[in-house]
């Protein structure tokens, strides 16, 4: 059976929106339109897109095609307002039968495109966060993303700015000064808070791509190694010994080697879309101990252990977490059930 056609059409009664009215950094109509096309509708229409005339310059780029007023439907179509927003999910409920009305909001005013944006951003948030950064660095990162969602920075420019703000806070950590390492902690909190941002700006503007979850994946990971070789060499200078640097080498070995691993198995094939989402092959204990240890909220702990001048005890963790974890992975991957060819 094939896909039905979506058409966009006017809204009835009165509103202050236009399809050209921005909401995040697009239009609202082009919005829509990214989304339809994101979740398989093979033909996106607007009809009668108003009185000045269609609106090419938002959807200029799209694969969207301008029906005059008047125009008959495509026998079959999803026939939807534009004035209505939908998360990508939601549309792909509209291609399976859902009535519009139960889906996504409409918006009319100022005050609905704020409800909108408050919306979109929410769904943003994945299921598999962390407690801190469910609670805390998202609300941040989401802040920061509604304000740069209408400028022109790239998501790929958050990942870069990100990745040089936690490679700023490194050589804190090479001295055993609480103010310093505190600073350092600080920096790599603010690396981790705004490392969420450039997922938040693709998925908001549909500018996901491979190369930016590559960049953004071993973006963490360099910051993470360059954090552990400074604690390791600043403990190193602080004892007159080497012995630290071998924790330092086991705790980057680790971590490198996960992440050389995990990008082996889930990221090398080239593909579009989220790249790694969780560790986790089922739902055993193990697996969900895994996929909770693969998260950052260890962040906080090496704050609070900055604030002393002991960020070294972190070093002793990571020393024998990292490694024990990249085991774990490998572990887990030999358990995952073999895929059956279709």
């Amino acid at each position: 059976m094939t896909a039905p056609a979506l058409v966009l059409v006017p809204p009835e009664g009165s509103s202050s929106m236009t399809p050209e009215s921005l909401l995040l950094g697009l239009p609202v109509i082009r919005r829509t339109v990214l989304a339809a096309t994101r979740a398989g509708f093979p033909r996106v229409a607007i009809l009668g897109a108003g009185p000045d005339g269609p609106p090419s310059r938002a959807l200029e780029g799209t694969s969207a095609e301008i029906l005059p007023a008047g125009s008959p439907i495509p026998e079959g179509a999803v026939v939807v307002p534009w004035n209505r927003v939908f998360r990508t999910a939601e549309v792909r409920d509209l291609l399976a039968g859902r009535p519009f009305e139960a889906l996504g909001i409409e918006i009319r005013s100022g005050a609905d495109r704020r409800r909108a944006e408050r919306w979109l951003l929410d769904g943003l948030v994945k299921d598999n966060e962390g407690f801190m950064s469910r609670h805390f660095e998202r609300k941040v990162s989401l802040a920061v993303s509604r304000l740069l969602a209408g400028t022109r920075i790239t998501p790929n420019a958050m990942t870069l700015v990100s990745v040089g703000i936690g490679l700023l806070g490194a050589p804190f950590f090479l001295s055993a000064r609480p103010a310093l390492q505190t600073a350092g902690a600080l920096l790599f909190l603010l690396h981790s808070i705004l490392d969420g941002c450039d997922g938040e700006l693709a998925r908001l503007k549909f500018r996901e791509s491979r190369f930016g979850g590559v960049l953004d994946f071993w973006g963490d990971n360099v910051v993470h190694s360059a954090v552990f070789a400074c604690i390791a060499v600043g403990w190193s200078r602080a004892a007159g010994a080497r012995w630290p640097l071998v924790l330092g080498g086991l705790a980057v070995g680790g971590t490198l080697a996960s992440a050389g691993f995990v990008y082996a198995s889930t990221m090398r094939a080239p593909k579009e879309g989220p790249l790694f989402t969780s560790v986790a092959a089922s739902d055993s204990a193990v697996s969900r101990i895994a996929d909770a240890l693969s998260r950052r909220d260890f962040i906080y702990l090496v704050l609070a252990l900055s604030l002393f001048g002991k960020a070294a005890w972190f070093l002793v963790l990571s020393a024998v977490g990292a490694p024990v974890f990249f085991l774990v992975l490998v572990a887990l991957s030999r358990r995952r059930p073999e895929r059956k060819a279709t």
